[in-house]
């Protein structure tokens, strides 16, 4: 059953890892802003996140996955549902398309939910960190850590149906069905959320370095409340304010955590690039966003905003952990190495810069440059976690 599991997991993961190229293909391509989200969001992002996930929360929780074959139920699902959700806003597509995404994708999360919600029925706290009596110094955090993740498992629910409830006339909105808002939902109050949650257990043991216990009290209550204000106060007004302000305290401190566990640690693993240059681009992104609660919004950098969050803090941080769990270095296919994924990191965060500048000083074919950075970063990552995929599969 475990082989069942890590096969299937595997391939979500690999599924994320091909949204990744074709979102910046599409990205450099011009496609609407709906279907760059699609693909970034409910493909990469939240498609490796489902992939980790599932093997990563059971044992956090002191448990084994109730349904080791849920991921290979979840993977189509996944796939079509985000294939349906990128296609809709394009012209001439029926939009029969995006119920059935919608309808694909809400049933996916249905069952990652319902298999997580059924494997820690009798933990839902994660009281039982399954932490060892060599690390008992860790439980604090962990504890913690573990409190907010069905938090996470609340966001994406109501995020998913938010999703459905904006295709599918059948389904009554929670909110008004304006897409911004189910996008918060899943990014902030799902992703990022859960990046604060298992990266405090997960990243603190990667550098070998202790983290203080009083820290994820200082990130998880605001990351957790945050998105929801965020997403109902959108897209101005005084209940957006407090989100943006929570939101930001959530980000700038977990960033501020990151960097202190970087500087402690004497170990040196490509992997750790990534969130390091993540967590920067993360505190932009939030600077940005109060920027839009308390002033003027430039749409122009509405649209930096959205590339800091999902492709600078939430996409090179999965990047770089992504490397950590299948490190280039046992690759042996030509390329294959550490300075190949310092070369797909930077490609991506350099892109990311230029697009940046150009938003803020417009300059012809600068926006460009940078997406068609950021696509050869992608390609570039695609090959080194596939090709180890595709090498575990013949070994």
């Amino acid at each position: 059953m475990s082989a069942t599991l890590s096969r299937w997991s595997r391939a979500l993961v690999a599924a994320g890892v091909c949204w990744l190229v074709a979102w910046q293909a599409a990205a450099l391509a011009g496609l609407p802003r709906r279907t760059t989200v699609a693909l970034g969001l409910y493909g990469f992002v939240l498609g490796v996140v489902f992939g980790k996930a599932y093997s990563l929360v059971p044992s956090y929780f002191d448990r084994s996955l109730a349904w080791p074959r849920a991921p290979a139920v979840h993977l189509p699902l996944a796939v079509g549902g985000t294939a349906g959700l990128a296609l809709a806003p394009l012209a001439k597509v029926p939009a029969v398309v995006g119920s059935l995404g919608a309808t694909a994708w809400a049933a996916g999360v249905a069952v990652f939910l319902a298999t997580l919600a059924w494997t820690v029925r009798d933990n839902p706290t994660g009281s039982e960190t399954g932490t060892g009596d060599h690390n008992a110094d860790r439980r604090p955090v962990d504890r913690a850590a573990n409190l907010f993740v069905p938090v996470v498992f609340a966001y994406l629910a109501v995020g998913s149906w938010e999703t459905l409830a904006a295709r599918v006339a059948l389904a009554p909105a929670v909110l008004d069905g304006y897409p911004p808002r189910a996008t918060h939902l899943l990014a902030a109050g799902g992703a990022a959320l859960l990046l604060f949650a298992v990266g405090f257990r997960l990243l603190p043991r990667f550098l070998v370095v202790d983290l203080p216990s009083w820290v994820p009290w200082a990130v998880l209550p605001p990351g957790a409340v945050g998105p929801a204000l965020l997403a109902a106060g959108l897209p101005a007004g005084p209940v957006f304010r407090v989100g943006a302000v929570l939101e930001a305290v959530a980000v700038v401190g977990f960033a501020a955590a990151y960097v202190r566990l970087y500087r402690a640690s004497d170990r040196d693993r490509v992997g750790f690039l990534g969130p390091l240059v993540g967590v920067g681009f993360g505190v932009l992104a939030v600077a940005l966003g109060l920027s839009f609660a308390f002033g003027p919004v430039d749409p122009a950098l509405v649209a930096a905003h959205y590339r800091l969050n999902l492709l600078g803090f939430l996409g090179l941080s999965v990047v770089g952990v992504t490397f950590q769990f299948y490190p280039p270095t046992v690759g042996r296919f030509p390329g294959a190495g550490d300075g190949l994924a310092r070369a797909a990191m930077g490609l991506v965060a350099g892109g990311l810069v230029l697009e940046l500048v150009a938003a803020a000083v417009p300059v012809a074919l600068v926006p460009t440059a940078g997406r068609a950075l950021a696509l050869v970063g992608a390609v570039a990552y695609a090959y080194l976690v596939l090709g180890v995929f595709v090498q575990r599969a013949r070994d």
